[in-house]
């Protein structure tokens, strides 16, 4: 009870508080969901940490062999592809480009979270980590991409922990020299809502 009155307070005090902020500035609040998670316009600027989720800086990220010292997954959405919900494949429209040794999880850093393809994330993660118990999980897209954000964050909020953010992503990774390759979305079997 105690619980659904302070929420109701906080949505009366939200509404409030909507009613004095002009029209342009009411925008930028629909742009997350009521957990905060960015949920419309994936591209731009971050300046708020996926707490509690770490930050992991370039520097420490091009340290890091892929395919030993982290699992790296990149969480870059599916540009003009298509999912068949029947068989969980991805049929691509143009080649997407990623950090070698990574898996490619496209889609799962939406708001709202497709339920099928995120559990297929969580057992990717369980599956490396019962091949090395703790293994840090570095979670990454391009440059000021939400995505990213949104599936640390939401990854490490679920008690997950060494739950690294790798913010400069593929743009970070290129731009300091290093091999892009070509990458092969994860099939996930199960319904596609999108």
């Amino acid at each position: 009870m105690a619980f659904s009155l302070r929420k109701t307070c906080a949505h009366a005090l939200l509404g409030a508080v909507l009613l004095t902020v002009p029209a342009a500035a009411q925008q930028s609040v629909d742009l997350f969901d009521q957990d905060g998670y960015r949920s419309a316009r994936f591209r731009a600027p971050i300046r708020i940490d996926p707490a509690p989720a770490v930050h992991i800086a370039p520097s420490v990220a091009l340290t890091l062999d892929p395919a030993r010292d982290a699992l790296f997954i990149d969480v870059m959405p599916v540009e003009g592809g298509v999912r068949d919900p029947r068989t969980g494949q991805w049929r691509l429209s143009q080649d997407h480009l990623t950090i070698p040794g990574s898996q490619w999880h496209p889609e799962t850093g939406r708001a709202p979270v497709d339920k099928h393809l995120w559990q297929g994330l969580e057992r990717a993660i369980s599956v490396a980590r019962n091949r090395k118990p703790g293994l840090p999980v570095v979670i990454y897209c391009r440059a000021d991409c939400w995505m990213s954000w949104n599936v640390a964050r939401r990854l490490a909020k679920s008690g997950m922990k060494n739950i690294w953010w790798f913010a400069e992503g593929t743009d970070g990774w290129h731009g300091a020299g290093r091999q892009l390759i070509a990458a092969r979305p994860v099939t996930i079997k199960g319904k596609n809502n999108h």
